[in-house]
């Protein structure tokens, strides 16, 4: 039965090698992946209405006999038109089919069909506009009369298509699909059979049964994704881990050598790591905070506290210009602590020395070296970290900054960089940060297999960022302001807009290339419109991903040193280094931008004593635009803004659906907290109970199926 639905979808007869190569552009590959291909929507063509009765723009479905039909071409484009006249007891109608002269084949004057489509108003009187069709009289209506699945589609592959195939195929495997919902939850939570709620969800009776049907299918994904994680964090809390013990005068020596006050809310979370590091499981904890809250000192009272105690920590950052930043910024605070603390990027290899209280550049092989001999007490790099190359003698904590960016398997390989870190020996230590605020949905789904620590409050004394939307007719005055600022020794960053790439020929979005160029070229041109028209007597300068490193690096080196006024920048370069001198953000498009994204491009303003602004220019005329921009003004607190965005936009547009992998009913179920609650509530359940699911082979084999598609990065 399995083999049978895991069957390559070549084993399907009515499907030809020119369509398997077109489905497999959808990600489907067997039979099972096709009856799980669910509609995206439903056109209702239920009521059959009579010819008399149909209304202008109205769409409907109407039956009746062809009277007659032909092609014919338009003399000015050319183009052939299909025109058919179709009548029923009450009247007639003209009916038009645009460049498809092939339906003259499969229509004939004398057959019964069915019609369904829209009612326009041409220059002849009114017609139906390119209509679904089919002939009747052949069993049940398929394309027409009745709700109709509507498919997400690639270039020669069309719903209808799907449709023909879908129908006689899930006729016959439906019954072989096996339940993987446990029974006992399925009626609890009132949810239909399986192979019910596949027919349903694919040809339903009814609205109310379509419902039913995706509501089944989002349960069970969902339910997936939680057991995934859960058992991830069971399998993590049997693995042995450091024991690390609180040395509180260290730390309290620690908090006082710094130039500031920890928030309360730093005070909280490190005391969380710390308790954690206690403990001989390995922790796997979540540090969340806005821009600028304060998590990396928090990190580095941790990893203090485990390099003092003989250990070592890595901290690995997404970029290059980010672990410089982390080097520099621990290096500084860390600098009587008596501690080793080395710089490994794609490029270069630094040392802090704790005997020469200096930075010494040194070769990437003389830190590998000193790795391995336990020379180096607090590694921080990029990606660098997990070559194979490198290697800890004793690595006990890794940090990993803007952890989404990161997979699983990245973080595990980290993990697993010390000998003594391999079979039955201890496992590091994981924290991980994020300064994307997460809704609590996300984060009980998500980040499952992570325990949650929240810094809530930003240091003392910061100026809250005035912020205001700015519409095409205000741009002068915007301008002026910002020059106003500069003058008086400010500086500005310029985000530029989101560019979406056009659908290209594969009819697919997500082509990285195209969109990162098309970036590119907008910072282009918004720098040579800034530099050249806008403020010509100011110093502005550029930073876009296609740069090199030394490139970017000199660049931000020479807007820290105020060498640059204005900093025009893409969305997609990580532009967190610390100006405090940086108090104008200009973000054009901002309507493009979610917004947790617009509210981590504010944090990088607002550092300083000097008043901060955050200008959000929109050409959209559009009443949501300014509602949505209108809670970035009233929002200061991240969670809250996110929580906003997750209802305005949902998870897909959150995160990125694409690079997650979750399927589409999950995405969209992550906005319904009592649903995630639920399906937690159940995958606990179930894994209290039996947490190999010996008890339950078919939803063990469909979990190990679902891990392999989805990266819960």
């Amino acid at each position: 039965m399995k083999q049978e639905l895991d069957a390559p979808i070549e084993k399907i007869s009515r499907v030809s090698p020119l369509y398997q190569k077109r489905l497999k552009k959808l990600g489907i590959k067997t039979i099972r992946d096709l009856l799980f291909h669910f509609p995206r929507r439903y056109e209702d063509f239920s009521k059959i209405i009579p010819i008399a009765d149909v209304k202008l723009n109205e769409t409907c479905c109407i039956q009746g006999k062809i009277l007659e039909i032909e092609n014919r071409k338009t003399p000015i484009k050319r183009m052939v038109l299909t025109e058919a006249i179709l009548q029923d007891n009450t009247g007639a109608i003209k009916v038009i089919w645009f460049n498809q002269p092939y339906l003259i084949k499969t229509l004939k004057e004398g057959n019964e069909v069915c019609l369904a489509g829209k009612v326009l108003l041409g220059t002849r009187g009114a017609y139906l506009s390119n209509p679904a069709y089919e002939k009747t009289g052949k069993g049940e209506l398929l394309h027409t009369g009745g709700l109709v699945p509507i498919y997400p589609e690639t270039e020669g592959l069309s719903s209808r298509w799907l449709r023909y195939v879908l129908r006689p195929t899930l006729a016959y495997f439906k019954d072989k699909i096996p339940e993987i919902l446990p029974e006992e939850i399925r009626k609890r939570e009132g949810l239909l059979p399986i192979q019910e709620a596949i027919w349903q969800i694919h040809f339903p009776d009814s609205k109310k049964q379509a419902q039913r049907a995706k509501e089944r299918f989002s349960f069970e994904e969902l339910f997936l994704i939680e057991l995934l994680v859960l058992s991830e964090k069971i399998k993590t809390s049997k693995n042995k881990g450091f024991a690390v013990s609180v040395n509180l005068e260290l730390i309290k020596r620690f908090v006082n050598s710094l130039p500031f006050k920890l928030t309360n809310a730093q005070r909280k979370c490190s005391w969380q790591i710390l308790k954690d590091l206690e403990k001989p499981r390995p922790m796997s904890r979540l540090l969340q905070g806005d821009v600028g809250s304060g998590k990396t000192i928090v990190a580095t009272i941790a990893a203090l506290n485990v390099a003092k105690a003989g250990f070592q920590v890595a901290f690995m950052a997404p970029t290059e210009i980010l672990a410089k930043q982390h080097f520099k910024r621990i290096s500084q605070a860390l600098k009587n602590f008596n501690l080793n603390i080395g710089l490994l990027t794609g490029r270069e290899g630094k040392v802090f020395s704790a005997e020469e209280k200096k930075v010494i550049e040194t070769s990437r092989k003389k830190i590998l070296r000193d790795l391995r001999e336990s020379k180096i007490d607090i590694l921080i790099g990029t990606h660098a970290l997990i070559q194979e190359k490198v290697k800890f003698r004793n690595l006990a904590f890794v940090i990993l900054d803007e952890q989404h960016r990161f997979g699983i398997e990245q973080r595990a390989k980290l993990c697993q960089q010390s000998p003594v870190g391999k079979g039955q020996s201890p496992i590091p230590h994981l924290l991980s940060m994020t300064a994307t605020p997460i809704p609590r949905t996300l984060a009980l789904t998500v980040y499952g297999d992570l325990d949650l620590s929240l810094i809530d409050e930003l240091p003392k004394g910061r100026k809250k960022v005035i912020t205001k939307v700015i519409p095409p007719t205000n741009r002068k005055k915007a301008y002026d302001f910002i020059r106003n600022q500069v003058k008086r020794g400010r500086q500005a960053f310029v985000i530029c807009p989101r560019i979406e790439p056009t659908n290209n020929k594969q009819g697919t979005t997500n082509n990285k290339k195209i969109w990162s160029w098309a970036e590119v070229k907008a910072a282009k041109e918004e720098y040579k419109k800034l530099s050249k028209k806008v403020f010509p007597d100011l110093k502005v300068g550029m930073l876009h991903g296609k740069m090199k490193t030394e490139e970017k690096e000199k660049i931000m080196r020479d807007f820290k040193d105020k060498k640059i006024d204005i900093l025009v920048s893409t969305s997609v370069v990580e532009v967190g280094i610390d100006i405090p001198n940086a108090t104008l953000m200009m973000i054009e498009g901002a309507e493009r931008f979610g917004l947790s994204q617009l509210h981590q491009f504010r944090g990088r303003v607002g550092r300083s004593e000097y008043q901060s602004y955050c200008f959000l220019f929109t050409d959209s005329p559009a009443k949501k635009t300014h509602q949505r921009l209108k809670a970035l003004i009233e929002c200061e607190n991240g969670f809250e803004l996110a929580e906003r965005d997750l209802k305005i936009r949902g998870p897909g547009d959150f995160f990125g659906k694409r690079q997650w992998g979750i399927p589409d009913l999950a995405m969209a179920s992550l906005k319904d907290i009592s649903l995630v609650e639920k399906t937690r509530k159940a995958a606990k359940e179930v894994l209290r109970k039996d947490p190999e699911l010996k008890k339950y082979p078919a939803l063990r084999e469909r979990l190990k199926n679902f891990k392999k598609r989805i990266h819960l990065e």
